[in-house]
């Protein structure tokens, strides 16, 4: 593995272990020609997968980027960081096991959703705020006024 921070080609791996939910390899590395220390991951994946965009577009499936869209509906949330990684990692096994190699964006966005819906009402509210795209303070009434429970 090249190092991050002189490019030198041939670094060291001093330390592997699982991380806690096993679903990748942490390993700590050393750099022989600049001395510094740095960490990666490794992650087993079953496939290719290809974003299909409502446009027509098609782009890589990027991991870091369901993440990041997951942390920031979720910011200020009572929510573990290591649970929403677990929730990621989940998502990522069940695109990669539906035996299909290119994913319309939406049905990761509808996945997404689910998650969300199920572990936290607020977070589910701002990530279908963008995923909808809401225009108008209508739709997003019309949206939260689905979401109440039905007074007896």
């Amino acid at each position: 593995m090249r190092c991050p921070f002189c490019g030198h080609d041939d670094t060291q791996v001093k330390d592997s272990r699982p991380t806690e939910d096993n679903s990748a390899i942490r390993r700590r590395r050393f750099c022989p020609g600049c001395g510094a220390r740095f960490t990666t991951f490794e992650r087993v994946q079953l496939r290719e997968l290809t974003v299909v965009k409502s446009m027509g577009q098609r782009e890589p499936f990027d991991r870091d980027k369901l993440l990041r869209s997951m942390r920031i509906a979720l910011r200020k949330r009572p929510i573990d960081a290591d649970r929403i990684d677990r929730l990621v990692n989940s998502l990522v096994r069940q695109l990669e096991s539906s035996g299909e190699s290119e994913i319309p964006s939406k049905q990761i966005g509808e996945m997404v959703m689910n998650a969300l819906f199920n572990l936290d009402q607020v977070a589910y509210v701002r990530y279908a705020s963008v995923y909808k795209d809401f225009r108008e303070a209508s739709d997003f009434n019309e949206f939260v006024g689905a979401l109440k429970p039905e007074v007896p």
